[in-house]
């Protein structure tokens, strides 16, 4: 019997724990943290959990950048069977209200940087019954150091396993609102026992590596490559927010093996100053995902970084990977660079109809996804699980279709969502904060292709008569209101957007208009 299959992230933890105790768990700001330590001190933060009334499924938020202490309370929640629910910093006071009262967290975790925010949203919530800083007293984390002092650092009785609740995620759907996305234990280990049981290595960690986790830890890409690096025992080395000059010293100064990022990122840190081959040299793997990488920068990559590359396919909703495309399939110049790739082992893709028919290859449709990672449920939304998840498949919400290899190409999001250098950012919710301007009769919020950041937020307004508004009044209208990374960054200035006779928004007439750059299409003027 294969024994990791009864594994969860609190076992691994002991695992690690007793078999290399002195290495490195967390690289963190110049701070090491062994596994022993990770262990122990997150025996300790789960033991003040439950003496503070946590119990199976209480949730337990934090607000704040990423830290060994971010992974340590992680951890003390897969330990006392609680649900870590992370809130992203860069949410306004209203958005981060909306999460903490949705997942009726118990307990706050908060950074000294967004206090200010957290206490005026606790102020309101008669389930957060304590907020804990972590900064407060000397150095960084002292004041969640003082929180857990004095309590056990043994090892909890065995609690829970691969399918209890760990962590809750939360997304945004097409409809604007947040929906928290719940992963249990398994999501964080099927893919790499799967790849195991196959006999393959597309996408791997290992013992050895040091693995550079450069998305933030509210991001399911953040939160998923440390785990899987976590739980194959490598070391983590955090970046509390990615600067391209900072991730470049990390690799080179740390010997950093492997990491995942966004194209943009790529990009961003081979034109930082003084870099080359001796930079890249102990990098052996880099996943990328969020989109397709262009040919050009592929061979920039190759040259420069001289290792494998690997193109993911996921969401929040798969927890981990769903399709890959592997090292071997980057070539450049070769069409499968336009792919997202396959099915990785242990998952499977199909393409249905709008009546969930399955298509044959090269028929576009809608692409589902079966995958023992997936999420168990959206939090209190029991309606959107199921209009999510049918039976045992996951509707991605994307448009493409399969060749007759089992290689998946995307058309078009179904769900119309943005990404900008990694970060989901979804129409609706900006449609509908513009939307309360005075002078604004209309609104279309698209993405546009940006060499930089793969996708710029570009909105297509329509005003009423008689009214004025400029760019630089529209953004000032959404500042406070919604997140900086979500205010539109391009504004065209139209007579009408389009609409279907039901007036529902044709978004895709808009990008298509706009596909090759924020040229404005018939009808429209661009804003200055």
């Amino acid at each position: 019997m294969d024994t990791t299959q009864q594994h969860t992230l609190a076992t691994i933890a002991a695992l690690h724990a007793e078999q290399r105790p002195d290495h490195v768990a967390i690289h963190c700001e110049g701070r090491r943290t062994t596994y022993a330590t990770l262990h122990r001190e997150s025996n300790r933060a789960a033991h003040a959990l439950c003496a503070q009334g946590v119990v199976r499924g209480s949730r337990v938020a934090y607000l704040g950048r990423e830290s060994e202490h971010y992974y340590t309370i992680a951890l003390a929640c897969a330990k006392s069977e609680s649900v870590l629910v992370p809130v992203n910093w860069r949410l306004t006071a209203g958005e981060v209200d909306h999460i903490l009262r949705d997942s009726g967290a118990d307990i706050l975790f908060v950074e000294d940087e967004f206090l200010a925010t957290a206490e005026r949203v606790a102020a309101d919530l008669d389930s957060l019954r304590t907020l804990v800083r972590l900064d407060a007293g000397d150095g960084p984390g002292a004041g969640f150091v003082k929180w857990k002092d004095g309590y056990p650092d043994r090892d909890l009785a065995p609690r829970g396993d691969r399918d209890t609740p760990v962590i809750q995620l939360y997304t945004s759907g097409t409809t604007g609102l947040p929906k928290g996305v719940v992963l249990a234990h398994r999501t964080f280990l099927a893919f790499t026992e799967e790849m195991r049981r196959h006999g393959e290595s597309w996408i791997d960690w290992r013992p050895d590596d040091v693995s550079l986790i450069s998305f933030p830890g509210f991001h399911t890409a953040g939160m998923g490559w440390f785990m899987h690096s976590f739980t194959a025992g490598a070391t983590n080395v955090i970046m509390r927010i990615f600067v391209s000059e900072e991730a470049v010293r990390l690799i080179e100064e740390l010997g950093v093996t492997t990491t995942f990022v966004a194209p943009a990122m790529l990009q961003m840190m081979l034109t930082e100053p003084g870099v080359g081959r001796h930079t890249f040299r102990s990098l052996r793997k880099v996943a990328y995902g969020a989109a397709p990488i262009s040919g050009a920068l592929l061979e920039k990559c190759l040259e420069t970084m001289g290792c494998e590359f690997a193109q993911i396919y996921a969401s929040t909703e798969t927890g981990s990977v769903a399709a890959c495309l592997p090292p071997a399939d980057h070539v450049p110049g070769s069409p499968l660079l336009a792919s997202a790739g396959r099915a990785c082992p242990g998952n499977e893709l199909k393409i249905v109809d709008e009546e969930g028919r399955q298509l044959p290859a090269g028929q576009t449709g809608q692409v589902c996804v079966r995958t023992p990672s997936r999420m168990l449920e959206y939090w209190g939304l029991p309606d959107a699980t199921a209009e999510l998840v049918r039976g045992d498949w996951l509707l991605m919400g994307d448009a493409g279709y399969l060749d007759e290899n089992g290689y998946l190409f995307l058309r078009d999001r179904v769900n119309d969502t943005i990404i900008v250098a990694g970060q989901n950012i979804y129409p609706a919710e900006l449609e509908k904060a513009l939307g309360e301007h005075p002078a604004v009769a209309d609104v279309a919020v698209i993405g546009v292709p940006d060499e930089r950041w793969g996708e710029a937020v570009q909105a297509c307004v329509v005003l009423r008569p008689g009214q004025q508004a400029t760019p630089r009044d529209l953004m000032r209208s959404l500042a406070g209101r919604v997140a900086d990374y979500k205010i539109p960054t391009r504004y065209v200035f139209a007579d009408t957007v389009p609409r279907n006779p039901s007036g529902k928004l044709l978004r895709r007439e808009l990008r298509e208009a706009y596909r090759g750059g924020s040229a404005p299409a018939a009808g429209q003027r661009k804003g200055t």
